[in-house]
């Protein structure tokens, strides 16, 4: 009786320590103070508010490119990972972590908002959803663009014996024309430029601070719930 009670005391604490992780990690963090925010239209945006809205990303320039699937973005991560052996047991060693990102657009229905984020120092928070991995090793699926790029970081791919070393890549980006939840503090600007297929003298911003940062995320999990016909 006693040790059952002992294995169900260390089954609730392993349970509290899951939920606990869970509950502060980033991502759940980001999508709870979403929840609490009403999404907002571009004409009801306010200066001095901390405002939520949904749209579609659009690039302001030339937009990014993301690293390996070369895809048109305004915001991506990548990181190239390497499996490292010791003894019996192995772990992934980061060796390259990228982020970039640009200001851009979203636009709700013919309306568009401009977010202005920074890298240094950072004034956002983001939670991207990892929509592109690629594994390749001695006995995994070979890939002659995750080579190139691991020879364009200057990482040498073969072995001692000439086997492919075992790399793992992922990426997570904000494409151009997908739909995405941004947060921030609203600015209302002049337009002293027009700006092509947008009919108005004035746009709202989206900016963010040490203290009060931007919200950036692509998680389905933040978007609008669609009306149940």
């Amino acid at each position: 009786m006693h040790q059952l009670i002992l294995i169900g005391i260390g089954i609730s604490i392993v349970a509290a320590i899951i939920y606990l992780i869970y509950y502060y990690s980033a991502s759940t963090i980001i999508l709870r103070t979403l929840k609490k925010l009403p999404y907002q239209r571009v004409g009801s945006l306010r200066t001095h508010s901390f405002s939520k809205i949904e749209g579609k990303a659009l690039n302001i320039e030339s937009p990014l490119n993301a690293p390996l699937s070369k895809r048109p973005c305004v915001f991506y991560k990548m990181k190239i990972e390497k499996k490292v052996k010791r003894g019996k047991s192995s772990h992934w060693k980061t060796l390259v972590y990228e982020e970039e990102i640009q200001d851009f657009f979203i636009e709700q229905n013919g309306e568009r908002v401009v977010v202005f984020p920074k890298k240094a120092p950072q004034n956002y928070h983001e939670y991207l959803i990892t929509d592109k991995t690629v594994r390749i090793g001695t006995f995994g699926t070979s890939s002659p663009e995750f080579i190139e790029l691991l020879n364009a970081y200057n990482i040498e791919s073969k072995g001692v014996f000439g086997f492919t070393k075992s790399f793992r890549y992922t990426e997570a980006i904000v494409e151009v024309g997908e739909r995405i939840v941004v947060a921030g503090n609203i600015k209302w600007m002049d337009l002293e430029n027009p700006i092509a297929d947008y009919n108005y003298s004035s746009i709202a911003s989206i900016i963010g601070s040490a203290k009060s940062k931007i919200i950036i995320t692509d998680t389905p999990d933040a978007h609008k719930p669609k009306r149940k016909l």
